[in-house]
């Protein structure tokens, strides 16, 4: 580059100089030979035409080079590499150029990644619905083909009848929480955050489990200011809430109890859903937010693993975050913190 510039200023300095010589030229004619004057105007002419070719080569070169080095730089990260930039510190067009073909290539990189990435998240979500509807749907076939090749009484009939029952309603949540949870992964999903009623949202929470806290005698209360406002999608946030109540109710003895505490910190509102369940070990606390996790003490239990992933989602997603204390035998606190403003 800086060769091409030396010979772009030669040029134009020997142009100058041809020109220079003609005003002078001009000038003496009078006192000049006429054949000298025209002599020396031919030679000018072809002095400036021989410069004016160097100087439309050396443009040509130039730009030549250029392309060279531009579809060198293309075929270096076509064939997977980084290119070693001489020009990576000089303000030129083909340091430039360079520059934006790399940021260009980082971008397709990156969506290549990322796509890559979202196809592996789908082969996760297949296998684990295929692993996880394989049971219910196993043992909705096998009382069917009871049902219809044997002769049974009709309280053995309604029994598997009940069963089957059980089987297609927790095949239908399965379902319904395997798309809730695709929905949250792939990001097919809008949050609606709103200055809201942090206490309207626990309501809503609570009226999904209500029912059955009831019949097991379970005593829920609440401890949230009516006028708390928070920022945050007041559906996904009462499904996140009723997930970790349904996961209290669930594992909390008959006559226990279950307290929700709401209370603002500087930045994060912070609410706790305490139970007097069966407990948590410390070394499941990360496990129990994974997707599909059920620890030993849970496998008696009606479930699938999802509830608190979910949960845990559905929180990360709107900038909060969750965390879980507990004692076995003793109980859980499962905390969740809202940011006050997102802005």
């Amino acid at each position: 580059m800086k060769q091409l510039f030396v010979k772009f200023l030669s040029t134009n300095i020997m142009l100058s100089m041809i020109a220079f010589f003609l005003i002078i030229l001009g000038l003496l004619r009078d006192a000049l030979p006429t054949a000298f004057v025209y002599n020396a105007l031919v030679l000018s002419g072809f002095a400036i035409l021989f410069l004016a070719f160097l100087q439309h080569q050396s443009i040509k070169r130039k730009e030549t080079d250029f392309a060279n080095a531009v579809c060198e730089t293309l075929d270096i990260l076509m064939d997977g590499h980084m290119p070693k930039s001489e020009q990576a510190y000089e303000d030129s067009q083909i340091s430039k150029v360079q520059g934006k073909l790399l940021q260009y290539h980082d971008r397709m990189c990156e969506s290549a990644r990322e796509s890559i990435r979202d196809k592996q998240l789908i082969q996760e979500l297949v296998s684990d619905i295929s692993h996880q509807v394989k049971t219910p749907i196993a043992n909705i076939q096998m009382f069917t083909n009871i049902l219809q090749q044997h002769a049974l009484s009709e309280e053995k009939r309604n029994e598997f009848l009940a069963t089957m029952t059980a089987q297609i309603h927790k095949l239908d949540f399965l379902m319904q929480s395997l798309i809730k949870m695709s929905r949250l992964e792939t990001g097919t999903f809008t949050l609606h955050i709103e200055n809201a009623s942090l206490y309207d949202t626990i309501a809503q929470a609570l009226n999904g489990v209500w029912e059955v806290a009831a019949r097991k005698d379970i005593r829920i209360t609440v401890t949230c200011d009516p006028q708390l406002k928070v920022c945050h999608d007041t559906k996904w946030t009462a499904e996140a809430f009723g997930n970790i109540l349904d996961n209290a109710v669930k594992y909390t003895p008959e006559g226990g109890s279950i307290h929700i505490h709401a209370y603002p910190w500087q930045f994060f509102t912070r609410i706790d859903f305490t139970d007097t369940g069966i407990g948590i070990a410390s070394g499941q606390y990360h496990s129990v937010f994974q997707r599909f996790y059920r620890g030993e003490e849970a496998a008696a239990k009606e479930g699938v693993g999802l509830g608190l992933y979910l949960a845990r989602v559905i929180i990360t997603k709107q900038k909060g975050y969750i965390s879980v204390t507990s004692e076995p035998s003793i109980g859980s606190t499962f905390s969740v913190f809202l940011l006050h403003d997102r802005t």
